[in-house]
């Protein structure tokens, strides 16, 4: 992987496959770049050059404690700059909120590709205190926690499912990025509502969900091709359950940019 140096000095870890116009995916919650590392193939393969990061407390990045969104966002003008500076941003999940927040405080982007972003316009909120007391089980050394209450109360999982994860072999795997969780609490609250900044950006905007996910995504993506100008609503059946999948999106994307 390569690394850039972030606006606050963080150090930001990346990856690039294939030759092509560039498109950098910003995954969501609980991921890192290598999970993302499907979509960027199939992108590489369709002519992109797919880019995909660590987002920071996660990976191969750093991290500066109380990261706000904006340090999220200048993390996210790092990656497009050292590519190049010309790129498509394709954000999934909470990723797909801090590209639109990114390019509403002047990140350069070509075209955004937003696919199932959990904005919940006012309804159904996390405790305010959820962020601090994530922090609180990272702080006192409990990481484990923070990533079963970020699940519960955050992303809404049903307990059956939370406890399911727990026993399985990938919860390890998500213990260490433990940190991200208050991050991408803190930033699905600051803008839990697009900002009329976000609604504003003039770049080409696709939003993408697929058939069968989660009702408040649905619901959410929906709501956002409607309220941005412009605005396109692309429905994909092959992703199932809030799981992009890898070659039709990229097929989205193909034909959104040529």
């Amino acid at each position: 992987m390569h690394n850039v140096t972030s606006a606050d000095g963080t150090s930001i870890a990346y990856d690039i496959v294939g030759e092509g116009p560039t498109v950098v995916v910003v995954n969501g919650a609980l991921s890192t770049a290598a999970d993302a590392a499907p979509l960027a193939t199939a992108l590489a393969e369709a002519g992109f050059r797919g880019v995909t990061w660590d987002r920071r407390a996660r990976g191969s990045s750093g991290d500066a404690r109380a990261s706000a969104p904006e340090r999220e966002a200048e993390d996210l003008a790092a990656v497009i700059d050292a590519v190049g500076g010309d790129a498509a941003v394709l954000g999934h999940s909470s990723g797909a909120i801090l590209a639109l927040f990114a390019a509403s405080l002047g990140v350069p982007v070509r075209a955004l590709f937003l696919s199932e972003p959990p904005f919940r316009f006012g309804v159904d909120e996390p405790a305010a205190d959820l962020a601090q007391r994530l922090q609180g089980f990272v702080d006192d050394g409990h990481p484990d926690e923070a990533i079963l209450t970020f699940q519960r109360e955050s992303i809404g999982l049903p307990d059956a499912m939370i406890e399911a994860f727990r026993t399985s072999g990938l919860f390890e795997s998500v213990v260490p990025l433990a940190q991200s969780t208050v991050y991408d609490t803190n930033l699905v609250s600051e803008v839990s509502t697009p900002t009329p900044e976000m609604l504003a950006v003039s770049q080409p905007i696709i939003v993408l969900r697929g058939e069968q996910t989660f009702p408040i995504l649905i619901e959410a993506a929906d709501r956002l091709a409607r309220e941005i100008p412009l605005a396109e609503l692309v429905i994909v059946p092959e992703s199932v359950m809030h799981r992009p999948d890898p070659a039709a999106t990229t097929r989205v994307v193909a034909a959104r940019l040529r």
